[in-house]
Order: C-alpha cells, then sequence, then structure tokens
C-alpha cells in the first residue's frame, strides 16, 4: 500500500487530548498528528487555549487540526463517534484494563482501522485518564520505560501514532470489508440500560455498581460488538425493564420470605 493509501485511512483516526494545560503541547500533538496522516484532533476541555502558541507548535502542515480542532465539555462527548478507542495511562490498578505496549494494542486494532474511527485517547500531563475516562476504552497502552514512567504528553503522542502507523501499513485493507461495530454513543446508551436492568433485580446495589459496571464494561469493550448486537442488548433491557413496571415491588419482608422458598 502506499503512503497517499495508508493516510487516507488513517484520517478517520483521532487523537483525544482529555484536560491538557498548555497549548504548546496541543500543538505538538496536532504536528504529529499530521506527521502520520491522523485527521482529527479532538479537547477535552473548560479552558480557551490561545490559538497562537498552539499554532506555533503545530507549523502551517498541522494548523488545519488546530483550526478544526473538536472541543468538549465531557470525555464522553469527545468519545461518542468513535469505534475504538485506546486509553494511554503509566498507572496500573485492578480496576484498570489490562495494559499492553503501543506497539501489542497497535497490531490488535490495525486491521479495525478499515471502515471504523479509532481514537487514541491522552490524559492531563500530571495525572492521566481517571478510571471514568479509561471505562469509555476497550484498549489501554503504557509505554515501557527504565524506572521513570513520566513521558511528555507530545512524545507519548507521537509514540502511539507511530506505533499506529507501522502496524497498519502491512494490512491489506481492500480485502477487508466495512464492518458495523457500536461507537462509543452507542456502547455508552447501552451501559446506561444494562446498569438500569441490573439495579431493577437488585444484582447493582449503592455498594457495588462501580465494581460491577466496570467489569462489564472491561468484558464487553473485549468483544467488540457490533451496532446491531449492542442494540439487541439494549432491547433486552427494555424488556426486563418494562417487565419490571408490571409487577410491583413487594415489601421487604416479604421479598426475603420469597427467597427462602426459592432455596
Amino acid at each position: 500500500m502506499n503512503r497517499q493509501s495508508l493516510c487516507e485511512r488513517l484520517g478517520q483516526t483521532g487523537i483525544i487530548l482529555v484536560g491538557p494545560k498548555y497549548p504548546e503541547n496541543i500543538g505538538a500533538s496536532a504536528r504529529i498528528a499530521s506527521n502520520f496522516g491522523i485527521g482529527e484532533l479532538v479537547v477535552v476541555s473548560d479552558d480557551h487555549f490561545d490559538e497562537e502558541r498552539m499554532l506555533k507548535m503545530a507549523t502551517h502542515k498541522a494548523a488545519h487540526l488546530i483550526r478544526e480542532m473538536r472541543a468538549c465539555r465531557t470525555t464522553a462527548e469527545a468519545a461518542a463517534p468513535f469505534h475504538c478507542i485506546v486509553g494511554t495511562t503509566a498507572r496500573q490498578g485492578r480496576h484498570r484494563p489490562e495494559d499492553q505496549t503501543p506497539r501489542e494494542v497497535m497490531t490488535e486494532i490495525a486491521p479495525l482501522v478499515a471502515g471504523n474511527r479509532i481514537g487514541l485517547m491522552f490524559g492531563p500531563e500530571s495525572t492521566g485518564l481517571s478510571n471514568e475516562d479509561l471505562d469509555l476504552c476497550q484498549f489501554a497502552s503504557t509505554i515501557p520505560t527504565a524506572g521513570f514512567s513520566s513521558i511528555n504528553l507530545a512524545q507519548a503522542v507521537a509514540i502511539h501514532c507511530y506505533e499506529l502507523y507501522t502496524a497498519v501499513h502491512p494490512h491489506p485493507f481492500a480485502a477487508v470489508p466495512r464492518s458495523e461495530f457500536a461507537n462509543s454513543f452507542d456502547l455508552e446508551g447501552m451501559y446506561e440500560h444494562i446498569e438500569a436492568a441490573l439495579g431493577k433485580i437488585t444484582f447493582l446495589h449503592d455498594t457495588n455498581r462501580i465494581y460491577w459496571m466496570r467489569n462489564i464494561r472491561q468484558f464487553l469493550g473485549r468483544v467488540q460488538l457490533k451496532k446491531k448486537e449492542a442494540s439487541m442488548i439494549r432491547g433486552i433491557c427494555r424488556k426486563l425493564l418494562w417487565h419490571g413496571r408490571q409487577v410491583p415491588d413487594l415489601p421487604a419482608d416479604q421479598d426475603r420470605a420469597g427467597e427462602k422458598t426459592v432455596r
């Protein structure tokens, strides 16, 4: 595949910067995105960044990404159009998705580039992505380092863009049919229905809601649901909720007596 065709495929990919501090980092990220043919820049922030300082780092080659930059108030809004999102993180924890190196992640998602919108999400320079941000991601990527894990935002963007570019190059996109994966907007609507249905049947409580929903997100995120599959799950949940509204809630003592009878 020639360089022009490759760049056309990567044009559907976007860089999502959550809470960046410095306009220079936004500009540098735009320049890197342009280097590798990535066609969109999204910034999640309430701040208004100095365009001149961003353009200085972006240079004229990436000026269009700065001028067409999509500004969002929430990470969910930024993620909504993307079918597959890679969250970058240096932190680990049992509530976070299983992390891989950028090379491993990009090799895995390279076949999805044809016909899907891929998002590469980066957190604030000081703290990185939160658990709530990573809930929106299907993959987590950690750059391996020799002990000192703090990497400049633009450097992290460069490493991930390069790995995606090189992973995509060998794939015969002409033979890959356009897929119908659910995007983040579809998935978030599905998760809302799942949470409501599981709450109605008392599987979820205030004490375990975050834990179980995070596990459900990680499980279904690995499945890579298609739009019609996400819609089917929503339909099942709507039916469960409808039936729940037809049956009045039992008083707590009767409910416990019923549980004893079933057991």
